[in-house]
Protein backbone atom coordinates (compact mmCIF):
# COMPACT_ATOMS: atom_id res chain seq x y z
CA UNK A 1 0.00 0.00 0.00
CA UNK A 2 1.07 3.62 -0.91
CA UNK A 3 2.16 5.67 2.23
CA UNK A 4 0.82 8.70 0.10
CA UNK A 5 -1.38 9.81 -2.40
CA UNK A 6 0.50 12.78 -4.64
CA UNK A 7 -2.05 15.07 -5.46
CA UNK A 8 -1.02 17.78 -8.42
CA UNK A 9 -2.90 21.19 -9.49
CA UNK A 10 -3.72 21.53 -13.52
CA UNK A 11 -5.17 24.83 -14.67
CA UNK A 12 -5.68 23.21 -18.02
CA UNK A 13 -5.41 20.09 -20.14
CA UNK A 14 -2.19 20.11 -21.04
CA UNK A 15 -1.35 20.89 -17.56
CA UNK A 16 -3.13 17.59 -16.50
CA UNK A 17 -1.32 15.53 -19.18
CA UNK A 18 1.94 17.14 -17.67
CA UNK A 19 0.96 16.05 -14.11
CA UNK A 20 0.11 12.71 -14.96
CA UNK A 21 3.05 12.21 -16.95
CA UNK A 22 6.05 13.16 -13.90
CA UNK A 23 3.98 11.01 -11.39
CA UNK A 24 0.83 12.66 -9.78
CA UNK A 25 -1.38 9.72 -8.58
CA UNK A 26 -4.53 12.27 -8.86
CA UNK A 27 -5.23 16.03 -10.19
CA UNK A 28 -7.39 18.50 -9.11
CA UNK A 29 -9.14 20.70 -11.44
CA UNK A 30 -11.62 23.48 -11.74
CA UNK A 31 -14.58 23.46 -14.03
CA UNK A 32 -15.41 27.62 -15.38
CA UNK A 33 -17.76 27.58 -12.94
CA UNK A 34 -17.73 27.25 -9.17
CA UNK A 35 -14.62 27.33 -8.77
CA UNK A 36 -11.67 29.51 -6.78
CA UNK A 37 -9.20 30.00 -9.35
CA UNK A 38 -11.63 31.65 -11.83
CA UNK A 39 -8.72 33.43 -13.62
CA UNK A 40 -6.97 30.05 -14.74
CA UNK A 41 -7.77 28.74 -17.64
CA UNK A 42 -10.05 25.73 -16.50
CA UNK A 43 -12.11 23.15 -17.73
CA UNK A 44 -15.52 22.93 -19.67
CA UNK A 45 -18.00 20.39 -19.15
CA UNK A 46 -16.95 18.19 -22.24
CA UNK A 47 -13.11 18.67 -21.06
CA UNK A 48 -13.63 17.79 -17.68
CA UNK A 49 -15.60 14.28 -18.98
CA UNK A 50 -12.47 13.66 -21.50
CA UNK A 51 -10.40 14.48 -18.24
CA UNK A 52 -11.91 11.58 -15.92
CA UNK A 53 -11.44 8.93 -18.74
CA UNK A 54 -8.25 10.15 -19.66
CA UNK A 55 -7.30 9.77 -16.15
CA UNK A 56 -9.43 6.63 -15.55
CA UNK A 57 -7.32 4.52 -18.45
CA UNK A 58 -4.17 5.88 -16.48
CA UNK A 59 -5.76 4.65 -13.08
CA UNK A 60 -5.30 7.80 -11.84
CA UNK A 61 -8.08 10.28 -9.99
CA UNK A 62 -10.00 13.29 -10.88
CA UNK A 63 -10.74 15.52 -8.24
CA UNK A 64 -13.32 18.85 -8.88
CA UNK A 65 -12.78 21.61 -7.59
CA UNK A 66 -16.69 23.09 -6.35
CA UNK A 67 -15.16 25.44 -3.49
CA UNK A 68 -16.41 29.14 -3.67
CA UNK A 69 -18.07 30.64 -0.66
CA UNK A 70 -21.44 30.13 -2.34
CA UNK A 71 -24.24 32.84 -2.83
CA UNK A 72 -28.08 32.34 -3.16
CA UNK A 73 -28.15 32.62 -6.64
CA UNK A 74 -25.66 30.29 -6.95
CA UNK A 75 -27.47 27.29 -6.10
CA UNK A 76 -29.88 27.64 -9.17
CA UNK A 77 -27.06 26.09 -11.44
CA UNK A 78 -25.20 24.22 -8.54
CA UNK A 79 -27.50 20.98 -8.82
CA UNK A 80 -27.57 20.96 -12.39
CA UNK A 81 -23.73 20.92 -12.43
CA UNK A 82 -23.45 18.95 -9.66
CA UNK A 83 -25.48 16.04 -10.81
CA UNK A 84 -23.07 15.86 -13.95
CA UNK A 85 -20.27 15.35 -12.38
CA UNK A 86 -21.54 12.15 -11.27
CA UNK A 87 -22.72 11.50 -14.53
CA UNK A 88 -19.03 11.86 -15.69
CA UNK A 89 -17.70 9.75 -12.78
CA UNK A 90 -15.72 12.53 -11.40
CA UNK A 91 -13.40 10.74 -8.38
CA UNK A 92 -14.12 13.75 -6.02
CA UNK A 93 -15.50 17.28 -5.38
CA UNK A 94 -13.84 19.66 -3.22
CA UNK A 95 -16.45 21.48 -1.50
CA UNK A 96 -16.04 24.42 1.39
CA UNK A 97 -19.59 25.72 1.67
CA UNK A 98 -22.01 24.17 4.00
CA UNK A 99 -25.00 24.57 1.83
CA UNK A 100 -23.17 22.77 -0.89
CA UNK A 101 -22.71 19.65 1.20
CA UNK A 102 -26.70 20.10 2.28
CA UNK A 103 -27.23 20.19 -1.65
CA UNK A 104 -25.20 16.81 -2.30
CA UNK A 105 -27.03 14.80 0.20
CA UNK A 106 -30.56 16.95 -0.74
CA UNK A 107 -30.50 15.72 -4.18
CA UNK A 108 -29.09 12.28 -3.51
CA UNK A 109 -26.03 12.74 -5.12
CA UNK A 110 -23.43 10.10 -4.79
CA UNK A 111 -20.43 12.21 -5.02
CA UNK A 112 -17.30 11.70 -2.59
CA UNK A 113 -16.82 14.91 -0.80
CA UNK A 114 -13.59 16.30 0.01
CA UNK A 115 -13.82 19.41 2.35
CA UNK A 116 -11.91 22.36 1.08
CA UNK A 117 -8.71 24.10 3.38
CA UNK A 118 -11.24 26.95 2.58
CA UNK A 119 -13.30 25.01 5.60
CA UNK A 120 -10.41 26.07 8.11
CA UNK A 121 -10.37 22.71 10.02
CA UNK A 122 -8.33 23.05 12.49
CA UNK A 123 -9.34 20.51 15.06
CA UNK A 124 -10.18 16.62 15.78
CA UNK A 125 -13.71 17.96 16.89
CA UNK A 126 -14.53 20.14 14.01
CA UNK A 127 -12.65 17.16 11.47
CA UNK A 128 -15.33 14.26 13.41
CA UNK A 129 -18.44 16.71 12.77
CA UNK A 130 -17.61 16.42 8.82
CA UNK A 131 -16.90 13.04 8.70
CA UNK A 132 -20.37 12.67 10.27
CA UNK A 133 -21.86 14.73 7.65
CA UNK A 134 -20.39 12.82 5.25
CA UNK A 135 -17.08 13.96 3.84
CA UNK A 136 -14.53 11.72 3.20
CA UNK A 137 -11.38 13.48 3.59
CA UNK A 138 -10.46 16.51 5.23
CA UNK A 139 -8.19 18.87 3.37
CA UNK A 140 -6.84 20.76 6.77
CA UNK A 141 -6.05 24.35 7.31
CA UNK A 142 -2.56 25.00 6.38
CA UNK A 143 -2.31 26.57 10.01
CA UNK A 144 -1.61 23.34 11.48
CA UNK A 145 1.30 21.37 12.75
CA UNK A 146 1.88 18.17 12.17
CA UNK A 147 1.33 16.82 15.71
CA UNK A 148 -2.04 18.99 15.62
CA UNK A 149 -2.60 16.76 12.41
CA UNK A 150 -2.21 13.75 13.78
CA UNK A 151 -4.30 14.30 16.66
CA UNK A 152 -7.02 15.00 14.02
CA UNK A 153 -6.17 12.02 12.20
CA UNK A 154 -6.31 9.33 14.76
CA UNK A 155 -9.58 10.92 16.31
CA UNK A 156 -12.03 11.91 13.33
CA UNK A 157 -12.43 8.60 11.71
CA UNK A 158 -11.93 10.09 7.83
CA UNK A 159 -8.82 10.80 5.49
CA UNK A 160 -6.61 13.75 6.03
CA UNK A 161 -4.82 16.07 3.17
CA UNK A 162 -2.65 17.95 3.83
CA UNK A 163 -0.47 20.78 1.53
CA UNK A 164 2.96 20.01 0.65
CA UNK A 165 4.54 22.23 -1.58
CA UNK A 166 3.30 25.75 -2.98
CA UNK A 167 2.67 29.48 -2.44
CA UNK A 168 0.97 30.30 0.75
CA UNK A 169 -2.05 32.88 1.49
CA UNK A 170 -1.11 35.84 3.63
CA UNK A 171 -5.15 35.39 5.10
CA UNK A 172 -5.80 32.79 7.63
CA UNK A 173 -6.55 29.29 5.00
CA UNK A 174 -7.21 31.44 1.94
CA UNK A 175 -10.21 33.41 3.87
CA UNK A 176 -8.87 37.18 1.92
CA UNK A 177 -10.75 39.73 1.19
CA UNK A 178 -7.71 42.53 0.48
CA UNK A 179 -8.21 41.83 -3.91
CA UNK A 180 -11.72 42.70 -3.10
CA UNK A 181 -11.14 45.71 -1.31
CA UNK A 182 -8.39 46.63 -4.04
CA UNK A 183 -9.36 44.93 -6.90
CA UNK A 184 -13.33 44.66 -6.53
CA UNK A 185 -12.70 41.23 -7.43
CA UNK A 186 -13.72 38.42 -4.88
CA UNK A 187 -11.15 36.38 -3.93
CA UNK A 188 -13.40 33.53 -2.13
CA UNK A 189 -15.44 33.42 -5.16
CA UNK A 190 -12.32 32.94 -7.39
CA UNK A 191 -11.28 35.97 -8.76
CA UNK A 192 -8.36 36.42 -6.34
CA UNK A 193 -5.19 38.88 -8.28
CA UNK A 194 -2.89 38.02 -5.32
CA UNK A 195 -2.69 42.11 -4.13
CA UNK A 196 -0.74 40.64 -1.31
CA UNK A 197 2.59 40.34 -3.77
CA UNK A 198 1.94 43.66 -4.98
CA UNK A 199 4.39 46.83 -3.56
CA UNK A 200 3.64 48.75 -1.00
CA UNK A 201 4.74 51.98 1.31
CA UNK A 202 2.98 53.96 4.03
CA UNK A 203 3.09 57.44 5.28
CA UNK A 204 2.89 59.55 8.08
CA UNK A 205 -0.86 60.55 7.85
CA UNK A 206 -0.04 63.79 9.96
CA UNK A 207 2.48 65.55 7.25
CA UNK A 208 1.02 67.94 5.31
CA UNK A 209 3.12 66.40 1.90
CA UNK A 210 1.95 62.96 2.62
CA UNK A 211 5.46 61.68 2.68
CA UNK A 212 6.76 57.86 1.68
CA UNK A 213 8.18 56.13 5.05
CA UNK A 214 10.04 53.02 4.83
CA UNK A 215 9.38 49.90 6.55
CA UNK A 216 12.18 47.15 5.06
CA UNK A 217 12.65 48.47 0.97
CA UNK A 218 14.43 47.05 -2.23
CA UNK A 219 14.45 48.83 -5.37
CA UNK A 220 11.17 47.62 -5.97
CA UNK A 221 9.35 48.92 -2.81
CA UNK A 222 7.86 47.05 -0.01
CA UNK A 223 6.54 43.27 0.31
CA UNK A 224 4.89 43.36 4.11
CA UNK A 225 2.24 40.87 2.80
CA UNK A 226 4.08 38.74 0.72
CA UNK A 227 4.61 35.17 1.73
CA UNK A 228 6.94 32.52 1.47
CA UNK A 229 6.04 29.30 -0.53
CA UNK A 230 5.74 26.18 1.64
CA UNK A 231 8.46 23.34 0.96
CA UNK A 232 7.80 19.70 3.06
CA UNK A 233 10.30 17.42 0.31
CA UNK A 234 12.47 16.91 3.66
CA UNK A 235 10.32 15.73 5.94
CA UNK A 236 8.15 12.70 4.60
CA UNK A 237 8.64 10.57 7.68
CA UNK A 238 7.13 13.23 9.77
CA UNK A 239 4.25 13.43 7.10
CA UNK A 240 3.62 9.92 7.10
CA UNK A 241 3.63 9.75 11.07
CA UNK A 242 1.21 12.57 11.19
CA UNK A 243 -1.72 10.44 9.71
CA UNK A 244 -2.05 12.26 6.34
CA UNK A 245 -2.74 10.11 3.10
CA UNK A 246 -2.14 12.72 0.57
CA UNK A 247 0.23 15.21 0.13
CA UNK A 248 -1.15 18.12 -2.36
CA UNK A 249 0.81 20.57 -4.10
CA UNK A 250 -0.17 23.53 -4.63
CA UNK A 251 -0.71 25.88 -8.43
CA UNK A 252 -3.24 25.45 -10.32
CA UNK A 253 -2.05 28.61 -11.96
CA UNK A 254 1.50 28.00 -12.21
CA UNK A 255 3.43 26.38 -15.77
CA UNK A 256 3.78 23.36 -17.07
CA UNK A 257 7.16 23.21 -16.50
CA UNK A 258 6.89 24.58 -12.49
CA UNK A 259 4.44 21.43 -12.29
CA UNK A 260 6.41 18.74 -14.11
CA UNK A 261 10.11 20.08 -11.65
CA UNK A 262 7.86 19.45 -8.43
CA UNK A 263 5.48 16.65 -9.21
CA UNK A 264 8.90 14.59 -10.78
CA UNK A 265 10.42 15.74 -7.63
CA UNK A 266 8.28 14.50 -4.83
CA UNK A 267 7.14 11.83 -7.14
CA UNK A 268 11.28 10.31 -6.89
CA UNK A 269 11.41 11.55 -2.99
CA UNK A 270 7.73 9.60 -1.84
CA UNK A 271 9.10 6.23 -3.96
CA UNK A 272 12.43 6.34 -2.23
CA UNK A 273 10.64 6.52 0.74
CA UNK A 274 8.11 4.09 0.38
CA UNK A 275 11.17 1.53 -0.81
CA UNK A 276 13.39 2.52 2.26
CA UNK A 277 10.78 3.61 4.86
CA UNK A 278 11.95 5.08 8.41
CA UNK A 279 15.73 3.71 6.98
CA UNK A 280 14.91 7.18 4.52
CA UNK A 281 16.95 10.29 4.66
CA UNK A 282 16.27 13.25 2.74
CA UNK A 283 18.41 13.54 -0.02
CA UNK A 284 19.69 16.73 -1.58
CA UNK A 285 18.71 16.31 -5.10
CA UNK A 286 15.13 16.50 -4.51
CA UNK A 287 15.92 19.71 -2.71
CA UNK A 288 18.08 20.59 -4.95
CA UNK A 289 15.03 20.19 -8.34
CA UNK A 290 12.70 22.02 -6.47
CA UNK A 291 15.13 24.78 -6.60
CA UNK A 292 15.30 24.64 -10.69
CA UNK A 293 12.15 26.20 -10.94
CA UNK A 294 10.18 29.31 -10.02
CA UNK A 295 9.95 29.85 -5.96
CA UNK A 296 9.96 32.71 -3.91
CA UNK A 297 12.26 31.93 -0.36
CA UNK A 298 10.95 28.82 1.23
CA UNK A 299 9.24 27.47 4.35
CA UNK A 300 8.00 24.84 6.51
CA UNK A 301 5.31 27.26 7.91
CA UNK A 302 3.54 25.66 10.97
CA UNK A 303 4.08 22.13 10.30
CA UNK A 304 7.28 21.83 12.59
CA UNK A 305 5.12 23.48 15.82
CA UNK A 306 7.75 26.54 15.59
CA UNK A 307 5.85 29.07 13.47
CA UNK A 308 8.53 29.15 11.04
CA UNK A 309 8.48 32.84 9.81
CA UNK A 310 6.07 32.69 6.85
CA UNK A 311 6.24 36.93 5.38
CA UNK A 312 8.88 37.31 2.78
CA UNK A 313 9.98 40.95 3.15
CA UNK A 314 12.33 40.51 0.90
CA UNK A 315 10.67 40.45 -2.65
CA UNK A 316 7.83 39.28 -4.16
CA UNK A 317 9.65 37.56 -6.84
CA UNK A 318 10.08 34.10 -8.10
CA UNK A 319 13.53 32.58 -8.82
CA UNK A 320 14.21 29.17 -10.68
CA UNK A 321 17.53 28.71 -11.64
CA UNK A 322 17.02 26.27 -14.77
CA UNK A 323 15.27 28.06 -18.09
CA UNK A 324 12.38 25.91 -20.55
CA UNK A 325 13.93 25.53 -23.53
CA UNK A 326 11.67 23.01 -25.13
CA UNK A 327 9.21 20.30 -24.79
CA UNK A 328 9.65 17.39 -26.35
CA UNK A 329 6.43 16.18 -28.55
CA UNK A 330 7.56 13.10 -30.48
CA UNK A 331 10.72 11.36 -31.36
CA UNK A 332 11.62 9.00 -34.46
CA UNK A 333 14.80 8.07 -36.61
CA UNK A 334 16.06 8.14 -39.72
CA UNK A 335 19.24 7.56 -41.73
CA UNK A 336 21.04 10.37 -40.07
CA UNK A 337 19.79 8.55 -36.50
CA UNK A 338 17.81 8.84 -33.65
CA UNK A 339 16.12 12.13 -32.79
CA UNK A 340 13.36 14.19 -30.97
CA UNK A 341 11.01 16.49 -32.02
CA UNK A 342 11.34 19.61 -30.04
CA UNK A 343 8.70 22.70 -29.56
CA UNK A 344 10.62 25.84 -28.67
CA UNK A 345 9.62 27.46 -25.22
CA UNK A 346 13.12 29.69 -24.67
CA UNK A 347 15.81 30.83 -27.17
CA UNK A 348 18.91 28.26 -27.39
CA UNK A 349 21.71 27.98 -29.95
CA UNK A 350 23.47 25.40 -31.81
CA UNK A 351 26.56 24.10 -29.03
CA UNK A 352 24.24 24.59 -26.07
CA UNK A 353 24.40 21.38 -23.72
CA UNK A 354 20.58 21.11 -22.21
CA UNK A 355 19.49 18.97 -19.43
CA UNK A 356 16.58 17.14 -19.73
CA UNK A 357 14.00 16.82 -16.79
CA UNK A 358 11.98 13.54 -17.21
CA UNK A 359 9.99 10.79 -15.18
CA UNK A 360 12.18 7.98 -16.97
CA UNK A 361 15.77 7.14 -17.02
CA UNK A 362 17.03 10.13 -19.08
CA UNK A 363 16.16 13.08 -15.88
CA UNK A 364 18.99 15.51 -15.45
CA UNK A 365 21.25 13.75 -18.54
CA UNK A 366 22.38 15.75 -21.00
CA UNK A 367 22.05 16.81 -24.67
CA UNK A 368 23.93 18.94 -27.00
CA UNK A 369 22.77 20.68 -29.60
CA UNK A 370 24.67 19.44 -32.36
CA UNK A 371 22.37 18.93 -35.14
CA UNK A 372 19.17 20.65 -35.05
CA UNK A 373 16.46 21.03 -38.61
CA UNK A 374 13.65 22.58 -39.34
CA UNK A 375 10.19 21.35 -40.67
CA UNK A 376 12.14 22.23 -44.35
CA UNK A 377 15.04 19.57 -43.17
CA UNK A 378 17.22 23.65 -43.08
CA UNK A 379 20.15 23.66 -40.41
CA UNK A 380 18.73 25.80 -37.29
CA UNK A 381 21.78 27.19 -35.44
CA UNK A 382 19.69 29.75 -33.56
CA UNK A 383 16.16 28.90 -32.24
CA UNK A 384 14.64 31.58 -31.58
CA UNK A 385 10.68 31.39 -32.91
CA UNK A 386 8.46 30.76 -30.01
CA UNK A 387 6.84 27.63 -30.42
CA UNK A 388 8.76 26.28 -33.42
CA UNK A 389 9.17 22.78 -33.87
CA UNK A 390 12.13 21.31 -34.33
CA UNK A 391 13.83 18.30 -34.82
CA UNK A 392 17.10 17.50 -32.56
CA UNK A 393 19.16 14.33 -33.16
CA UNK A 394 20.70 12.43 -29.74
CA UNK A 395 21.22 9.61 -29.03
CA UNK A 396 19.79 9.85 -25.99
CA UNK A 397 15.77 7.88 -26.06
CA UNK A 398 13.70 11.17 -25.36
CA UNK A 399 9.82 10.61 -24.91
CA UNK A 400 6.77 12.76 -25.50
CA UNK A 401 6.41 15.05 -22.23
CA UNK A 402 10.03 15.15 -21.51
CA UNK A 403 11.29 18.72 -20.90
CA UNK A 404 14.60 20.06 -21.95
CA UNK A 405 15.83 22.75 -19.75
CA UNK A 406 19.26 25.38 -19.29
Amino acid sequence: MKNFELLAPAGNFAKLKTAFYYGADAVYVGGRIFSLRALSENFTNEELKEAVIYAHERNKKLYVAVNILAKNADFEKLGEYLTYLKEIDVDAVIVSDPGIISLIKQLNIDLEIHLSTQASTLNKYSAKFWVEMGVKRIVLARELSLKEVKEISDYCGGEIEVFAHGAMCISYSGRCLLSNYLSGRESNRGACVQCCRWEYEIREKSKPDGEFLTIEEDSRGTYILNSKDLNMINYLHQLHESGAVSLKIEGRMKSEYYLATVINAYRRAIDAYEQLGAKYTENSLYEEEVLKTAHRAFTTAYALGNNDQTVNYDDSQSRGDRTFIALVVGNGSDENGNYAIVEMRNRFVKGDELEVLSPNDTFNQKVLVDKLFDDDGREVLDAKLVQQRLKLYTSLKLCEGDILRK
